[in-house]
């Protein structure tokens, strides 16, 4: 399935594959709890990774009561849906489901793969992507095997922005587990733009950046290389 905006407000896919569209920079916007009330800083934030043309943008906000993640989520789905990008909600089924979100991220502690696709057939929302956080290769063939429609797999190096992160695993294992798998696998965890061709090289088919965007002079201009790094191979 890939995603093209056309017009204000919408999203066109054209089936060439459930994630094929997946590929390049994977924005994500992680808000902490006592700062996601802040809809004018979540919404600049929004747009600058947007200027970079992501192929996906989540909503990461660990720890975040529904009441707010759903605020948060409907002004970020506006925007993403005004660029043509899909937009996806980390964690929170619910909340991806109420607010019509493109894709739903789920880790290994969040609903189980088989009961989240039971309950998107139960909502009628079989268009709506299904994307699970793996740290070996294990995980990785239960999920791909399990109709994940893509893979998180991390962390590749060392991160900060995870607290009580899994062991780090490396370009040799994420190099396996994109060969094993069908699915696309978003790479993430301590990835910057000194490390992300190697990320690409190893078959990734994008990058989860979080902290070097965070940490970035133009985070436009970042998310924009990362995207080259993609584009290249």
């Amino acid at each position: 399935m890939r995603a093209n905006g056309v017009g204000k407000g919408r999203i066109v896919y054209a089936i060439v594959g459930r994630a094929d569209w997946i590929r390049g920079y994977y924005a994500i916007v992680d808000v902490k709890p006592e700062t996601l009330g802040d809809l004018a800083a979540l919404e600049a934030t929004t747009v600058k990774r947007l200027a970079a043309g992501p192929c996906c943008l989540q909503l990461r906000a660990k720890g975040a009561d529904g009441a707010a993640t759903y605020a948060a989520a409907l002004r970020m789905r506006d925007l993403c849906q005004a660029a043509g990008v899909p937009f996806c909600v980390n964690d929170r089924l619910d909340v991806a489901l109420a607010v019509g979100a493109d894709v739903v991220h789920l880790g290994q502690d969040d609903l189980p793969l088989a009961e989240a696709r039971r309950v998107r057939a139960l909502a009628k929302a079989e268009r709506m992507l299904i994307g699970f956080s793996t740290h070996n290769r294990a995980q990785a063939l239960a999920a791909a095997e399990g109709g994940a429609d893509y893979l998180g797999f991390g962390p590749v190096f060392s991160t900060a922005s995870k607290a009580n992160a899994d062991p780090t695993v490396g370009l040799s294992a994420l190099a396996e587990v994109c060969r094993v798998v069908t699915v696309p696998v978003v790479a993430i965890g301590g990835i910057g733009l000194e490390s992300v061709s190697a990320v690409a090289r190893a078959g990734a088919a994008a990058a989860a950046v979080i902290a070097a965007m965070d940490g970035a002079a133009d985070p436009t201009a970042a998310g924009r290389e990362i995207a080259r790094a993609f584009a290249r191979l």
